[in-house]
């Protein structure tokens, strides 16, 4: 029992965003400085930035900073596939707007719309290789700029399931039992089967060429752990 109860804030210190000590918060906070860098060079070109956000979040852009959003004119279309709340009042409505719409193909949208495409860990659930490249195409008609970050596949943890190590090698079959029969998920035990395979085909991490291949025109870099790369970056500016 003590061994166990000494094991779970381990856990949670590796994956849980809510934690500030965590170690997901702390590259959470090292990403918004890049992110706040990367508005700030754009807002000092442009007199403003309009950021779309693919997938994201409103609390996300809370932590970057509503006061440094402001202060840079940025605007934030945030879109994702099922209606949301901004359920930030009047704290940070004048600077962020919810839609709904699938990430792959944006046709509300015209080429160039945005002076910044934004993407935290979100290509890896769009369930298809050839849906990651409508993603990334998408990405990259809809803005000369853009920051997209995905988990990397050969870091041995999935952020997903941190609890077991090396679980994202498995065969998918097998990574279905695990979680239909273990706590593996954040949600503990899956106990419904057909919801458990659809889980494990619902998240596909990617290596440094798949991702090369989809940003060509990006700077691929890698955030790492301990020395180990952690998550792929691939971060396009255009400077004149």
């Amino acid at each position: 029992m003590a061994g166990s109860e000494m094991t779970k804030p381990r856990l949670r210190d590796l994956a849980d965003p809510t934690r500030p000590t965590s170690l997901a918060s702390r590259f959470r906070a090292r990403r918004g400085a890049a992110v706040r860098a990367l508005i700030a060079e754009i807002a000092a070109r442009n007199g403003r930035c309009a950021i779309l956000d693919l997938g994201g979040t409103p609390d996300y852009w809370i932590k970057i900073g509503v006061d440094f959003l402001r202060q840079h004119k940025v605007s934030i279309e945030i879109v994702n596939r099922e209606p949301g709340e901004l359920g930030v009042g009047a704290s940070a409505d004048d600077v962020m707007s919810l839609s709904v719409g699938d990430a792959c193909a944006l046709p509300q949208f015209a080429d160039n719309s945005f002076d910044l495409v934004h993407s935290n860990s979100v290509i890896e659930h769009v369930h298809s290789w050839n849906n990651m490249i409508a993603f990334a195409a998408e990405t990259r008609r809809l803005s000369e700029n853009y920051y997209v970050q995905t988990p990397y596949f050969w870091f041995p943890i999935d952020p997903h399931f941190f609890t077991v190590p090396f679980f994202h090698w498995l065969p998918a079959p097998v990574r279905a039992w695990l979680l239909h029969n273990f706590p593996i998920a954040h949600s503990g035990r899956i106990a419904d089967y057909s919801r458990a395979v659809n889980v494990v085909e619902g998240v596909t991490l990617l290596d440094k060429k798949q991702f090369s291949w989809l940003f060509p025109d990006a700077e691929i870099r890698f955030e790492r752990v301990l020395g180990l790369p952690k998550s792929l970056i691939a971060t396009r500016i255009k400077r004149r």
